[in-house]
């Protein structure tokens, strides 16, 4: 069997990791424990981590997703890092407000304005 794609796409820019998601939808349960898995392998691996979660290419995500979020945000402070969300979508950014979570995240309008804030 072949080895499954990667569900994120990770580039380094600046002492950031900055991920972009290849799903359109994070809802399924096994979707986003690959997500926790991967996202946790890349905090793990580094120091001092800063991460920029780019929503750019997100149309849905479920509730699992966001406590997924809050997880990671637990493990990047506990390095000392510190993690931003850009490029959410209005529908998506909805949920954020209604779940008060946008005032948890540090979230930008944009990959260049989330960088610039590190």
């Amino acid at each position: 069997m072949a080895e499954q794609e990667s569900r994120l796409k990770i580039k380094a820019v600046n002492g950031v990791s900055v991920v972009e998601f290849s799903d359109r939808k994070i809802l399924d349960e096994l979707c986003i424990l690959e997500i926790q898995e991967e996202l946790g392998r890349l905090v793990e691996s580094q120091t001092g981590g800063n991460l920029l979660l780019s929503f750019k290419n997100v149309e849905h995500l479920s509730s699992a997703a966001l406590g997924m979020l809050i997880t990671l945000k637990k493990k990047v402070e506990e390095k000392s890092g510190k993690l931003k969300l850009s490029d959410i979508n209005p529908q998506i950014y909805e949920v954020f407000k209604i779940t008060r979570l946008n005032k948890v995240f540090d979230i930008h309008a944009s990959i260049d304005k989330a960088k610039s804030s590190f």
